[in-house]
């Protein structure tokens, strides 16, 4: 089973068509981490689990959000109410306290996977603003029965391979 995970357009909607028109066939679930900077009812974000960033406006968006998929228990947040640009800590802490198997957020606009504790963490970057690489980059997560591999993608739909990760999962 395959999600799609992008974060931190700030206002794009030409590329959130483009990239949800090229894998909606093939993923089960499409999460948003914030700043999308569009309305909740906005046609494009209706398909999308989206959370609040610190540039959206529109409160119909929550904070934080806890979904199951695929037997995975995933809790969904922009990061900046948890600091995440200095640490994951406050983001541990909370995947904690709610039983989280997969931390989806964005708001540093840097890409990146890491498994901390047996819970895996992922950033899909930015499609608008990346930092730390050239790649404007969302992600897929691919959920098997041993194994997470979280596979990048470019705005033209090109795999990022240095950011490819595959997780062993008990």
């Amino acid at each position: 089973m395959k999600v799609l995970i992008m974060s931190d357009s700030h206002g794009l909607t030409q590329e959130i068509s483009m990239i949800t028109d090229r894998h909606k066939q093939e993923v089960a679930a499409m999460i948003h981490c914030g700043d999308s900077e569009l309305e909740r009812k906005n046609p494009l974000m209706e398909d999308f689990l989206a959370v609040r960033g610190n540039c959206d406006y529109d409160d119909a968006y929550p904070d934080d959000f806890v979904e199951n998929i695929a037997g995975k228990r995933f809790f969904l947040t922009h990061g900046h109410l948890y600091n995440i640009k200095m640490t994951l800590m406050n983001l541990a802490y909370k995947s904690e306290e709610i039983g989280a198997d997969i931390i989806c957020f964005g708001h540093s606009h840097a890409a990146g996977s890491e498994m901390i504790d047996g819970k895996l963490f992922i950033n899909p970057g930015s499609i608008r603003q990346p930092r730390g690489r050239m790649e404007k980059t969302y992600a897929i997560l691919e959920i098997g029965a041993k194994q997470l591999e979280i596979i990048y993608y470019d705005l033209e739909g090109k795999i990022v391979e240095e950011l490819r990760n595959a997780y062993q999962t008990e």
